[in-house]
């Protein structure tokens, strides 16, 4: 491994992790956290020291899991061999792309999340709502970060849309190629703290990430012109370190998240429906053509609008459709 001048506490070590290791271990084992995932290797980085190690623990038992970006890992000091996954504090996951009977991890241990959209005919609030069930599933403080500000002449009603989707929510509107514009997401970016970027391709988390790194060493490109969507940059889950002594994890663009095991997400997302469900008449009411739904009553009176009403149903609809091979497995 190279030398290098980080301390664990810059890597973001803290009394979660310390507490698993016993004294006997800290004898011949040292911690280190995963920086980046490729295939066959995974970046780690440790005090004062970086390197690669297998991307798989020897021994450990099929489904077990593996590394993640953001993890920390005992290492074997002898051989340099990676011996478990400490517990996380949190962890982001969806289903795979392609087999949603199989989960994939995104990443580990994060403070905070930036949800990155778009000022163009890319925004999306769908999208948004999808974001936010999952930073609200796994207990990670959000932030919306609207980018590409210079490019509309209506910044405030981006803003606005996106702060309607939850009271008290978090909204930055940024030009992610202006300094003193993107200096104010510093604030979340401490040392020894995680910010993950999410978002789809082509809203201008690269852009983002290279302004607040002060660097352009992570690559762009532009987004078509007709729709306003981009192509993947990201290819790697990679953390990068920031100035003020934060870590950035920009992640592959996800235009069509598939959550997994978000019912808590999703509950608290739209908890506006949630509570006024608790007064339909009927305890199993599917808010649909039943006497006395709540639901359907706070739409006509215009308290509660249709379109949030079909997205939640959707969400709640993919919910129940990954839960019911979770209860057939556990009987």
């Amino acid at each position: 491994m190279e030398t290098t001048d980080e301390t664990l506490d810059e890597l973001g070590w803290n009394a979660h992790f310390a507490a698993q290791v016993s004294d006997d271990e800290a004898d011949y084992c040292h911690p280190v956290r995963v920086m980046s995932v490729h295939r066959g290797k995974i970046a780690v980085a440790g005090a004062g020291s970086r390197g690669f190690v297998a991307p798989s623990i020897p021994g450990a038992a099929p489904g077990d899991d593996h590394p993640t970006v953001g993890d920390w890992l005992l290492i074997d000091g002898a051989s340099q061999l990676p011996l478990r996954v400490l517990g996380r504090m949190n962890l982001f996951k969806r289903r795979a792309p392609g087999d949603p009977r199989k989960e994939q991890m995104i990443a580990a241990n994060v403070d905070t999340v930036f949800i990155v959209a778009s000022c163009n005919q890319d925004f999306s609030v769908a999208r948004l709502e999808r974001y936010l069930v999952l930073a609200r599933e796994v207990g990670v403080h959000p932030v919306v970060v609207l980018t590409k500000t210079d490019l509309t002449d209506d910044v405030d009603g981006f803003v606005a849309a996106a702060r309607a989707i939850e009271p008290g929510l978090l909204v930055e509107p940024v030009d992610g190629r202006d300094p003193a514009s993107v200096a104010r997401l510093a604030t979340w970016c401490g040392p020894g703290k995680t910010v993950a970027f999410l978002g789809s391709s082509g809203v201008g988390k690269s852009t983002l990430v290279n302004t607040l790194r002060g660097s352009d060493s992570i690559a762009t490109q532009a987004i078509r012109a007709h729709d306003g969507t981009g192509r993947h940059t990201t290819t790697v889950r990679e953390m990068h370190r920031l100035a003020l002594g934060g870590w950035l994890l920009d992640l592959p663009g996800m235009r069509e998240l598939q959550l997994t095991e978000a019912a808590g997400g999703i509950a608290e997302v739209f908890d506006d429906f949630a509570l006024v469900a608790q007064d339909c008449r009927f305890s199993d009411c599917s808010h649909g053509k039943e006497p006395g739904c709540a639901v359907r009553a706070a739409i006509a009176e215009g308290t509660l609008t249709i379109e949030r009403f079909e997205r939640w149903q959707k969400l709640e609809a993919a919910e129940a459709v990954v839960a019911r091979p979770a209860k057939r497995r556990s009987r």
